[in-house]
């Protein structure tokens, strides 16, 4: 396969004169189709920039952004977008959110509504009201509802950073099954190192603002993905080792 993303020379600038903030300095960066990549940087460090580039939510940039050939000008319903916050309309049930996000041609077919929910476990909420769920079977419908618009590419910004632990966890296995499944390509901004090495097949450490990529770590832990052993645990320890070498804090990490 080819890639999806073709990134170059990729510089964002927010603001003018005295007061303008450099987030992004001459970002170059391919993207496989049917890959999954992470994201990782600190905060400020215009990562979810980048992702709302690609996404076509921020047109105002210099250099160049390809997604599947074509200049990015604006969002579409080939680039799904999911964020820490479900964003689910709350006077509609689950159904209807999903529902309300199609294209008119679709939004009279329950069938794929239905499909979409069952692939995210949740085929038997379709009536409920997102005030009834919990976070994580929000963002699971949030996962549903980008899903059924077919997007060649889903797009996730810190999408599980509002839950508790083991809701996260759980919901990062079930994100790594749909991918591995359906064969989109996704690309997750994350500040959690164990989450990006987890998902990712590749993870792109971003520098401080202005945001550069630092480094681009093939994550080689095989299809079956565990959080421990020696390949996830040597695949994390380079990134920690290289996310805070040039750190002034007096922290060790051991393994």
């Amino acid at each position: 396969m080819g890639n999806i993303v073709e990134i170059n020379n990729l510089t964002k600038i927010f603001g003018d004169g005295d007061k303008s903030v450099k987030a992004l300095d001459d970002i170059n960066l391919s993207i496989q189709e049917g890959s999954f990549t992470s994201i990782i940087g600190g905060s400020g460090c215009g990562k979810s920039t980048m992702l709302r580039i690609i996404g076509g939510l921020d047109t105002e940039y210099d250099g160049k952004v390809l997604v599947d050939g074509e200049n990015v000008a604006s969002p579409s319903r080939e680039k799904g977008f999911i964020f820490q916050d479900h964003r689910l309309l709350p006077w509609l049930t689950v159904k209807e959110n999903i529902r309300f996000s199609l294209p008119k041609e679709e939004k009279k077919n329950d069938e794929l509504i239905k499909k979409h929910l069952a692939i995210v476990g949740l085929a038997d909420f379709e009536d409920a009201y997102p005030k009834q769920l919990s976070g994580g079977m929000a963002q699971r419908v949030a996962i549903a509802r980008a899903l059924a618009n077919k997007p060649k590419i889903l797009l996730l910004d810190e999408p599980f950073g509002a839950l508790d632990a083991i809701t996260k966890v759980n919901l990062q296995e079930q994100l790594l099954k749909i991918w591995q499944r359906e064969g989109i390509t996704m690309i997750i901004v994350t500040h959690d190192i164990d989450e990006a090495v987890y998902l990712g097949q590749k993870v792109v450490v971003m520098t401080p603002r202005p945001g550069r990529v630092k480094k681009v770590y093939d994550v080689n832990i095989g299809t079956m993905r565990v959080r421990t052993g020696e390949p996830f645990t040597a695949a994390r320890d380079k990134i920690y080792k290289e996310f805070f070498k040039e750190t002034e804090l007096p922290f060790t990490y051991n393994i």
